[in-house]
């Protein structure tokens, strides 16, 4: 019994203890003294307010902010997609009757020429008909000529005229059904193009409609590819796209928009695009997975400052931007709405609202609460004021904060802008030299089947159906 009462006593000594050591920590601290003037007692003034409690940004207190210069730079308003190549120009040849294969005047993997005969079947009925169609037309003819003579002589009646004119024109409709009977025994190259590996040899016996072989116009490939339907006002005829292959690494062709879908995909809700390729190397093929970076504008001097320096309110966006106070040598915020424009990785252009080397806050703006709170700003990639250079270290980015050299291209996403040119900023910590960007393919000379300039301004006209680049 005495040894669980003097449990309960140590107990309730301990709980006491730790309250009184609790209030003790927690406990309000003692405002501090002031001199005749209102300013702490043994302390800068402006320093001390910066730290001092109270409510941040209130009067007479001056707020330690990070800031950093609005940047002029190139910027590339582009977006990233996936697709696939075709050809210009694709058809596997069937025949359009049944038949026997006598001849094959081509090789696989070979060339072939507009009207070309590749293929030839038994034709040795059509012909006989042919012959035989000659022959009726050739008496028809001599009868009707007869007939004209003795009308004229008055020996027969114009009926008989009329009879023999039937049957001439009866005998030239049968030589041309014969002659095109005839002709189907031959398949023709439709256009100039590389022909596929055939699945036929010499005496296969064929039915209407089999397959023989594919032909393949591949001086110009199709790239098809989608694109959000949040971009199908971007996206015009006439612009240029990269375009890049996991089996051509290292090298990137250029494309020009030719066609757009009038029709929005609702199961992906995206609108198919496609562009055109000057392939006369022959270094593409059909079917190969492409990624696509189609570029909708670029800007040479577009006004971009770090992300964090947004600060959104509903729809809008704001900046906090540093201009110099009233007395000399102070400086205050102006809260200032901004338009945005496009994005970079940790980047954001800023369309209207600011000027080139205009400073806004990045890092700090929840302690300012009103325009004209005085501030003291530490300038990224420079020593704060009043400090020595031997004391001096390198600035601490503001959080978040995504160097521009450490952004890929590739990393851009879907309607964002990839820096073209990046000079090194203020805000942009130093990093190892970025990896080669892949070469373009130049065309080559001559008429260019897509009419691709070859530089990224280049325009381009649809073509025209049934015609040769």
């Amino acid at each position: 019994m005495a040894s669980k009462t003097r449990y309960i006593v140590v107990a309730v000594v301990g709980i006491a203890v730790a309250s009184g050591a609790a209030w003790w920590l927690q406990r309000p601290a003692a405002p501090p003294k002031t001199d005749a003037a209102g300013a702490p007692a043994g302390g800068n003034g402006a320093s001390a307010g910066a730290r001092g409690p109270g409510g941040p940004g209130g009067a007479g207190r001056v707020v330690a902010v990070e800031a950093t210069p609005v940047r002029q730079m190139a910027l590339r308003d582009d977006a990233e997609a996936v697709g696939s190549l075709r050809s210009r120009r694709s058809v596997v040849l069937r025949p359009e009757v049944s038949g026997r294969i006598t001849a094959l005047n081509f090789t696989d993997g070979q060339r072939v020429r507009q009207g070309q005969v590749l293929v030839q079947f038994d034709d040795q009925l059509p012909r006989a008909q042919v012959q035989q169609s000659q022959a009726e037309l050739s008496i028809a003819q001599s009868n009707h000529k007869r007939n004209q003579e003795l009308v004229a002589q008055g020996f027969i009646s114009q009926r008989s005229v009329d009879e023999s004119a039937a049957n001439l024109e009866v005998a030239q409709a049968k030589l041309s059904l014969s002659q095109a009977t005839a002709s189907r025994m031959r398949i023709l190259a439709p256009f100039d193009g590389i022909a596929g590996i055939r699945g036929v040899n010499v005496g296969d016996y064929l039915k209407d409609g089999a397959d023989i072989v594919n032909v393949e116009d591949l001086d110009a490939v199709y790239v098809d590819f989608r694109l959000p339907e949040r971009l199908q006002g971007k996206v015009r005829t006439g612009q240029t796209a990269r375009v890049a292959f996991d089996a051509l690494p290292g090298v990137r062709y250029a494309a020009v928009v030719q066609a757009i879908n009038p029709q929005i995909d609702a199961d992906g809700r995206a609108v198919a695009v496609r562009g055109c390729i000057d392939n006369r190397r022959l270094q593409l093929r059909p079917g190969m997975f492409a990624r696509v970076t189609t570029v909708f504008s670029e800007r040479a001097n577009a006004r971009v400052i770090p992300e964090e320096a947004i600060v959104p309110e509903g729809s809008n966006a704001f900046v906090y931007k540093v201009i110099d106070g009233k007395e000399p040598g102070t400086r205050v915020t102006q809260r200032t709405a901004v338009t945005l424009g496009a994005r970079a990785p940790g980047l954001v252009e800023v369309v209207h609202g600011l000027a080139a080397d205009d400073l806004v806050v990045t890092a700090g703006q929840q302690r300012i609460q009103r325009d004209g709170t005085a501030v003291r700003v530490v300038v990224l990639g420079q020593p704060e004021a009043g400090k020595g250079k031997g004391n001096a270290g390198p600035a601490r980015p503001a959080s978040g904060a995504s160097p521009v050299a450490d952004a890929p291209a590739s990393a851009a996403r879907a309607g964002s802008a990839m820096p073209a040119a990046v000079a090194p900023a203020p805000f942009a910590a130093p990093a190892p030299a970025a990896a080669p960007v892949a070469a373009l393919v130049e065309p080559l000379p001559g008429p260019n089947p897509c009419q691709v300039a070859g530089t990224s301004s280049g325009r381009s006209a649809p073509l025209v159906p049934g015609k040769p680049g």
